[in-house]
């Protein structure tokens, strides 16, 4: 539940300086250090800075709660590979399909569509996920928020191969698997990052 909390917020008027934290642009053949930086701030540096600044042991319990709720959003959302999206297409929003005969865009298909065509409650989902053995475990938790970034744009040629628009049971057999992967991970780098603050 905690985890939709900063989408919940969104319509708190009163949150709106966070609205530009949950994404980020990273053009085709660029790094994030090549790119313009939103002065609003993004994904990346909005996750690195709240790791820093919950590891100081400075902040209020108010600060420390809003902190660990923002944290663990915005590391799933890295790791859905449209929000570090490439340039124009606002992380796939603005590109309009069809899913299942319904209107929708490429983002959400990524975002809900083809988790929610599951059926599965958010049990089942995670046991469908499966358990990475220790070294794959320890190497997930040793790349960086930057390369969580990288590897999420490594998936644009599969995302992005939507023939017609018209999209149903075969995109999501075919491309499913890299969002159950992407969740996973999401999951074992956040364990991670949980560890390192509070042992």
């Amino acid at each position: 539940m905690v985890g939709t909390w900063m989408d919940e917020i969104r319509s708190d008027s009163t949150y709106d300086y966070a609205s530009d934290w949950h994404w980020v642009t990273i053009p085709d053949g660029m790094t994030y250090d090549q790119t313009e930086k939103n002065p609003n701030g993004d994904v990346i540096m909005t996750i690195e800075r709240l790791i820093l600044e919950l590891k100081s042991k400075q902040l209020s319990p108010t600060q420390e709660i809003a902190h660990l709720k923002m944290l663990v959003h915005l590391v799933e959302d890295i790791h859905q590979p449209l929000h570090v999206g490439r340039e124009g297409d606002q992380g796939g929003n603005s590109i309009k399909l069809k899913w299942f005969g319904s209107n929708s865009n490429l983002h959400s298909v990524w975002d809900s569509n083809m988790i929610d065509g599951t059926r599965l409650s958010y049990t089942e989902l995670a046991v469908s996920l499966g358990t990475p053995d220790k070294i794959t475990v320890e190497g997930w938790q040793r790349a960086t928020v930057r390369e969580w970034a990288t590897e999420s744009m490594s998936f644009r040629p599969q995302v992005y191969d939507i023939g017609n628009g018209n999209l149903s049971y075969q995109y999501s057999y075919r491309y499913f698997s890299i969002a159950k992967q992407r969740l996973l991970q999401a999951g074992v780098r956040l364990a991670g990052i949980l560890n390192e603050i509070y042992g």
